[in-house]
């Protein structure tokens, strides 16, 4: 008797919660970094390792840590269409 289950080894790594590496640059400063945590929190993500950079008159900031997700390339999009954010990358 065979049983396929029907997934690759791939999209199984993806179904489990793993340790990502992100940079996300935004605008705003303090505001934007609210907005930014704020969306982080609302989607139940842990946040790890958290680096932020914010200088007075520089017009971009940058928050640098380590996200527990299964679906890091769906938590990009998803931290890309805030109005803050200018970019969302893996490290």
């Amino acid at each position: 008797m065979t049983v396929e289950l029907g997934t690759s080894p791939q999209s199984l790594r993806a179904a489990f919660p793993m340790r990502r590496r992100i940079a996300t640059y935004f605008t705003g400063g303090v505001e934007g970094l609210s907005t930014l945590s704020a969306a982080l929190h609302e989607g139940g993500y842990q946040v790890h390792d958290l680096t932020v950079d914010i200088r007075d008159g520089v017009a971009e900031s940058s928050v640098v840590c380590t996200i527990l997700t299964a679906d890091l390339d769906q938590l990009l999009d998803d931290l890309r269409e805030l109005p803050t954010v200018v970019s969302a990358e893996r490290l």
